[in-house]
């Protein structure tokens, strides 16, 4: 099986300062569910940015569905479908016409847009408000129509970044069952995360990204034989280096003792 994605020597900096990726090589696969992982600053974003063609001052090379993407621009991103950590919604907007504002984006039938997106947010529980203007959704409403704008296409890569935020426990039950049969369908998902314990679960690889560099790439049991650690947390932080978090939360609740 060839890999969907080929990432080779990848490397950028911002400005004159040192490499914010320091030359990552990664090859993925079709039905590959990656969970995508590192602390704030590690170069997590910037790869996804990359690689979504929002930034283009990089050197290295990335393959995708077999062309380089510095040459091929713009073919490539109908099959990508993205949910950001956080994003920039038309609040003035409706539900349908946002929706199918993104699919005549895509390419695709107003008709067969709103029937399919009347329907998925039929499924989410959200189909009454289809006419509404998204300024009056909450934020678990409006992170069930992030989710499904990037679904709307049947892209064939999904970048997911903390794509629970917001959502209730009914919800995030069937997110998950919506990623694991998108995998065994071919799909290729990367899912970012600081919630270990759900990347820990759902993935079928996981990469850690650390100071620019991929420091682990493997399944978490072969992370977990790796590292003798018993939970990917665990692993994540012997991994960055960081074992202050019970020294920093015993400072904290101490603080919070003392006399005003």
């Amino acid at each position: 099986m060839d890999p969907i994605i080929k990432i080779h020597d990848l490397r950028i900096r911002y400005g004159s300062g040192e490499d914010v990726l320091k030359g990552i090589n990664v090859e993925i696969y079709p039905g590959q569910i990656i969970g995508y992982i590192g602390p704030n600053g590690a170069g997590k974003s910037t790869t996804v940015k990359i690689i979504l063609g929002i930034l283009d001052n990089y050197r290295g090379k990335i393959e995708i569905f077999g062309n380089d993407i510095s040459v091929d621009k713009i073919s490539y991103k109908r099959r990508i479908g993205y949910v950001p950590e956080t994003a920039e919604i038309y609040d003035n907007l409706t539900a349908y016409e946002y929706l199918t504002f993104l699919g005549e984006v895509y390419g695709m039938e107003i008709e067969t847009v709103e029937n399919k997106a009347k329907k998925l947010m039929g499924l989410f529980g959200i189909e009454e408000h289809f006419y509404d203007r998204i300024s009056s959704y909450s934020k678990g409403m409006k992170q069930k129509l992030l989710i499904i704008s990037s679904l709307l296409h049947n892209p064939d890569i999904l970048f997911l970044d903390e794509p629970l935020s917001g959502l209730d426990a009914n919800s995030v039950m069937v997110f998950k069952e919506i990623l694991s049969s998108l995998a065994k369908e071919g799909k290729t998902i990367f899912y970012s995360s600081h919630i270990m314990e759900v990347v820990e679960k759902i993935s079928h690889r996981i990469l850690l990204l650390n100071n620019g560099q991929i420091v682990a790439d493997g399944t978490f049991e072969e992370l977990k034989e790796k590292s003798r650690e018993g939970s990917l947390e665990e692993i994540f932080n012997q991994l960055t280096g960081f074992h202050k978090h019970r020294e920093i939360a015993d400072e904290f609740i101490k603080t919070l003792k003392e006399e005003v």
